[in-house]
């Protein structure tokens, strides 16, 4: 479904000290430093798949999606989505997919949502009753019944956010590219967005490119993650794996009848809290049902789990080891 393969985008950045004789100089020669936002990257998602597209800051990844829907040229290689060429902007190809930006908004801002359902649907030419039929199905999902006739300025950030989503996929897409779309939301608010898209993803068969900078997103809805840095490809594949070969640890989280020093925790493993009753020890995979055994003997245990290390630690630690890399340092 979606196509890339050596894809670039660079730009020519003027660049000047401040203060008006710097000013005044420029006006008569410039100075230009070439900026490789996207940098040769490839990679191929099936129908269907739902695939988080992750990078820090600047890696790059909002206008990889820009060049993905079209709104961008790229600089050089290959892009195909749905198999058109997105920079040409066909009629059919913008009817087989949407672009949802998290920090954009689509709806007018005087004017009530159902306002802007029913300026996408003249501007689709979305038959009137698959129209009625797919705003009825929405509003069920996303639970925008009193909503739809409320001014946009009157909606929390929330409320918009459903409604964007709903504005977006109105004409039924096949491909989504999804923008930090839980940006400023709170937790449950997050909840029902993952939801809504999981959902979505089952029952029409489409195609999930996200971008987020909350894991819990990437967690819950993406089994594949591609990774970019500094405009290039670091990592694609299985997320879980990912984990694993970052971090091959595990962390058990205890919490006791009566509090443990930590001397009586350390044993078991490195302690990376203990307050109170409760305590997080980071252990080797290879000794987590060996010191799990041992705590349940030793210690007064109330609850047990085992978790793998947060995902934002494994980000982290993978970027870290991708700077090393370019700068030619040693991990």
């Amino acid at each position: 479904m979606i196509e890339v393969s050596a894809l670039k985008k660079h730009y020519r950045v003027h660049r000047r000290p401040p203060g008006v004789a710097a000013a005044l100089k420029s006006l008569f020669r410039r100075r230009y430093d070439a900026v490789k936002a996207v940098d040769g990257i490839t990679f191929r998602v099936a129908p269907g798949e739902r695939v988080g597209f992750l990078g820090p800051n600047g890696a790059g990844k909002t206008t990889t999606l820009k060049m993905l829907a079209g709104l961008l040229h790229p600089t050089s290689g290959e892009v195909r989505v749905a198999g058109h060429q997105p920079l040409r902007r066909e009629p059919a190809f913008l009817k087989k997919v949407t672009l949802v930006m998290g920090q954009k908004q689509q709806l007018l801002w005087d004017l009530p949502p159902a306002e802007t359902f029913a300026m996408n649907r003249a501007i689709y030419d979305i038959p009137r009753r698959d129209f009625a039929r797919t705003v009825d199905e929405l509003t069920a999902l996303l639970g925008l019944e009193d909503l739809l006739e409320k001014p946009t300025r009157q909606l929390s950030l929330g409320e918009r956010m459903k409604c964007e989503l709903a504005a977006a996929l109105l004409h039924r897409p096949q491909v989504l590219f999804l923008d930090e779309p839980t940006i400023g939301l709170d937790v449950s608010m997050q909840a029902t967005v993952r939801g809504f898209i999981r959902s979505y993803n089952e029952r029409f068969g489409a195609t999930v490119l996200l971008t987020s900078h909350y894991m819990e997103d990437v967690a819950a809805l993406c089994p594949r993650v591609v990774v970019i840095d500094h405009g290039r490809l670091i990592y694609d594949g299985d997320l879980r794996q990912l984990s694993l070969r970052i971090r091959p640890d595990k962390r058990i989280v205890v919490r006791l009848d009566r509090p443990a020093a930590g001397g009586e925790l350390a044993r078991f493993g490195e302690v990376l809290s203990a307050t109170g009753t409760q305590a997080v020890i980071r252990v080797s995979a290879a000794e987590v049902s060996g010191a799990v055994g041992r705590m349940l003997a030793a210690l007064p245990v109330a609850d047990l789990t085992v978790e793998d290390p947060p995902l934002e630690e494994v980000m982290s630690e993978l970027f870290s080891a991708s700077r090393k890399a370019a700068e030619g340092v040693a991990p």
